[in-house]
């Protein structure tokens, strides 16, 4: 089974069993978090496709792990007036483990 979400404003492709990285997520480590923002279903060769969600679809998953991404360095400059400035970012993520799909006819 196969499942496109939405969380956080981004797209991210699931399937059962699969460790995903999302941006960090306000749960504890260890706890249950549902989903209900599922866009596209497919089982089997059947596809359900959600205008916008598909109703009656969530995914159950499991916070893992939280964390902080790469740093990301920053960079400006504007010529002919020394001016330079460097700054990092490292973002906040939360690893989730997709547990089940669960679909409007299951």
């Amino acid at each position: 089974m196969y499942a496109v979400f939405q969380i956080a404003g981004f797209q991210y492709n699931a399937e059962e069993g699969s460790v995903i990285k999302i941006p960090a997520q306000k749960v504890d480590k260890g706890s249950k978090l549902d989903i209900d923002e599922v866009l596209l279903v497919k089982k089997d060769d059947k596809v359900m496709v959600g205008t916008p969600f598909v109703e009656g679809a969530r995914i159950e998953a499991e916070v893992v792990d939280h964390g902080k991404g790469d740093k990301v360095l920053i960079y400006k400059y504007k010529r002919r007036t020394k001016y330079r400035r460097t700054q990092g970012h490292r973002q906040d993520y939360s690893d989730i483990k997709i547990n089940k799909i669960v679909t409007p006819e299951s």
